[in-house]
């Protein structure tokens, strides 16, 4: 497999200057540590919270001037020995105590996708065919529909008349959001991390994804970029197979950094931004395609507000993943086979203001095991003397 080599021209947010805040293992602190970025120069914010949890609890002025705070090194320092990695330390996804969330089925293309893996059971040589058959109706019915509309209603009973009724179509279109549990605190990798594909799958998939930070209040702090890789042979099989298909070594990527809003960055341009998703890999093959948030069904904060409230609470916060409406089918393999993964793919999700993740595919097992929990989180914090 190839060594990923990435700058920080590669990864930062290409319209100017925005506040961003995220982590790394800082090999001069011994430890993680959440970061400001001044220009190129990673900052510890360590005195300021030791947890990236505590630190979006707190107003941004918190901060205060980033120029006072300690320097950690260029952030090229933490990347010049390839993948996430440097002299300087590592790139770490930028949550460690939050949940981490996911809304699925929120565009209208990925509830078609779905319903087309559910009928496939798995086996992605049927995919093909069955798209065909159902995208020109249940993909006319969906486009423009407010979920628990009236006009949803009426969809789910025509499509119900005819057959077609799913599961999926019922958390796209119904008035409750799918919002599950991804992957577990502090197991999300970073930028320049490589991804993992179980060994079991034969169909699966990145998903580019917007991801909101959002603290104990339910208040949306900012915005990152995320990577839900997705089995979908194994989802496919059974709907309750979710966390088999979801939450996998690896199978979570955030980051690089998440921009914080301010006067020059709010939820608006979340609303308002297109991700785009490119796919290469060592056979050559390319992959490319964009996600455009406005056509999304389902507006960011009626998610969150489905998410947390006097029904369910984050203590720590939660990152949450805004779902895709990318799902590849460019055939790889052979005709009729559809889009998977190979390992050594090299994953790049990006959009100006929230710069670019970028990710290699691997297998899940033959990626470095987590270890690094949240009880070695705390006891290397107490050691360095960061709890108060």
């Amino acid at each position: 497999m190839a060594e990923l080599h990435l700058t920080a021209k590669d990864i930062l947010p290409s319209d100017g200057p925005g506040l961003l805040v995220g982590r790394v293992w800082s090999n001069e602190r011994g430890g993680p540590c959440p970061v400001v970025v001044d220009g190129t120069i990673v900052r510890d914010l360590s005195s300021v919270a030791p947890t990236m949890s505590e630190l979006l609890e707190m107003a941004s002025d918190a901060i205060g001037d980033v120029s006072r705070l300690p320097s950690l090194g260029d952030l090229d320092a933490f990347l010049d020995k390839g993948g996430d990695r440097g002299s300087a330390g590592r790139l770490l996804a930028p949550c460690d105590l939050q949940a981490v969330k996911a809304a699925g089925v929120t565009f209208a293309g990925s509830m078609l996708e779905r319903v087309i893996e559910e009928r496939a059971k798995g086996a992605p040589e049927r995919a093909a065919a069955i798209r065909a058959d159902l995208a020109p109706i249940v993909g006319e019915s969906l486009r423009g529909v407010q979920p628990g509309s009236e006009k949803a209603a009426k969809v789910k009973a025509l499509l119900q008349e005819k057959g077609l009724w799913s599961q999926y179509l019922e958390v796209g279109i119904g008035p409750d959001a799918e919002v599950f549990t991804k992957a577990q605190p502090m197991s999300s990798v970073g930028c320049g991390a490589r991804v993992g594909v179980h060994a079991m799958s034969s169909w699966n998939n990145p998903e580019p994804e917007v991801v909101l930070a959002v603290n104990s209040r339910g208040e949306i702090r900012g915005a990152t970029l995320g990577n839900d890789v997705n089995l979908r042979d194994v989802e496919g099989r059974s709907a309750l197979l979710l966390g088999k298909a979801k939450d996998n070594n690896g199978a979570c990527a955030v980051g690089p950094f998440i921009r914080l809003f301010d006067d020059r960055f709010t939820l608006k341009d979340v609303e308002a931004a297109a991700v785009s998703l490119s796919v290469r890999g060592e056979d050559g093959f390319e992959l490319a395609g964009e996600s455009l948030m406005s056509a999304i069904s389902r507006p960011p904060a009626d998610i969150v507000g489905q998410t947390i409230g006097k029904s369910h609470q984050y203590p720590d916060g939660f990152v949450l993943f805004l779902g895709t409406m990318f799902a590849p089918v460019k055939d790889r393999k052979a005709p009729g086979q559809g889009f998977t993964h190979e390992i050594g793919d090299l994953v790049a999700i990006s959009t100006p203001k929230l710069g670019t993740l970028v990710n290699v595919v691997d297998r899940c097992d033959a990626i470095e095991p987590w270890t690094f929990g949240t009880r070695a989180l705390m006891r290397n914090l107490a050691e360095r003397r960061l709890l108060g």
